[in-house]
């Protein structure tokens, strides 16, 4: 069937993630008259607010999800492994392909799309990583990278009429000089930078990341988001200490701060850090050493009203309490610093 033979327009979902590849990605489709849409994903570890932006800059409906408990399910053992860091690259496109493929047959559209470029990308991009991608998702037949499209196979929506070969591209490689080219062409003048998004992809994020799956059996979700924010102290496998860098930080750990879980760590006195011990049972279950570890930790970073020592103030769900404690240097808690 020729795609100028339908009675309405074919309708193509693609993944979003606001970036320039994104975007030329649905406009080379729309200038066929293909009635597009947007998903944007969202974890702890990328947001949508790009694609928001992209969105409402084309003109583009944009439906946005959270998938974090099934990301987190993937995370634990990607079948394609992990990038340098904690980046399941190949498993995490696979895992987005399918939850939009399912979004795909249930809200009536054609075929799905991305702004993925063969070979952009050493381990994610490569031919042999787009076919796994296609194969994992469930979707093989019905997914399109029109920005490549000239170099890989033709497509079932090709076959079919639904998409002209012709009219979409062979961009391969890290050069951008073709995107931007075509960025003129559409008159597209803002989008961000190539740079990643992807938290999982910086290696200090990475390892605290790894440290909260190896030590804890259990955690919240707003655990995931800490993991970016203050410094981290592992105090034990139950355990975890986040003392805020800056009045900035403080706030935003605040926010997730909850009185009848959590533990609040401060000085009594004076302006300091606050540090937050997610979850009950801090008080009851940690050796009194390792809460006076905890105090002497927000007491290092601290101003202190004696040279030796500092009044810290602990509020916990059953109430509150203050240790004196000694103040020592940060570097003697280097050994708990994640």
């Amino acid at each position: 069937m020729n795609h100028s033979d339908r009675a309405t327009p074919a309708k193509a979902l693609g993944l979003c993630s606001g970036g320039l590849d994104s975007i030329l990605s649905a406009l080379v489709l729309v200038r066929q008259g293909i009635d597009v849409t947007w998903v944007a994903f969202e974890t702890p570890f990328f947001s949508a607010k790009e694609a928001r932006n992209a969105a409402k800059q084309n003109n583009i409906p944009l439906i946005v999800k959270d998938i974090t408990d099934d990301y987190m399910e993937m995370l634990k053992a990607p079948k394609a492994g992990f990038g340098k860091n904690m980046n399941p690259c190949m498993d995490c496109h696979a895992l987005m392909f399918a939850k939009a493929g399912d979004m795909m047959k249930d809200m009536g559209f054609d075929f799905l799309f991305s702004g993925e470029v063969m070979g952009q990308r050493p381990k994610s991009q490569t031919k042999n990583a787009l076919r796994y991608v296609q194969k994992n998702s469930g979707f093989r037949d019905r997914i399109l990278r029109p920005l490549s499209a000239k170099l890989l196979e033709e497509t079932v929506m090709e076959k079919e009429g639904l998409v002209d070969r012709e009219r979409l591209h062979d961009i391969s490689g890290r050069s951008r000089k073709e995107q931007i080219r075509l960025a003129d062409e559409f008159g597209v003048t803002h989008y961000p930078s190539p740079a990643g998004g992807c938290l999982l992809t910086d290696a200090v994020f990475s390892r605290r990341l790894k440290d909260l799956l190896d030590s804890q059996e259990s955690y919240q979700k707003k655990e995931l988001y800490l993991l970016k924010m203050g410094r981290h102290f592992r105090l034990d496998r139950r355990f975890k200490a986040i003392v805020g860098r800056s009045q900035a930080d403080n706030k935003q750990i605040m926010s997730h701060y909850d009185p009848q879980r959590d533990v609040l760590i401060k000085h009594a006195a004076l302006p300091g850090p606050d540090m937050l011990i997610i979850g009950p049972g801090f008080m009851q279950q940690a050796p009194e050493e390792r809460i006076e570890t905890a105090a002497m930790i927000c007491a290092a970073y601290s101003k202190s009203d004696t040279p030796d020592r500092s009044r810290v103030r602990i509020r916990h769900p059953e109430g509150e309490s203050v240790l004196d404690v000694q103040r020592v240097e940060t570097d003697q808690f280097s050994p708990f610093m994640v």
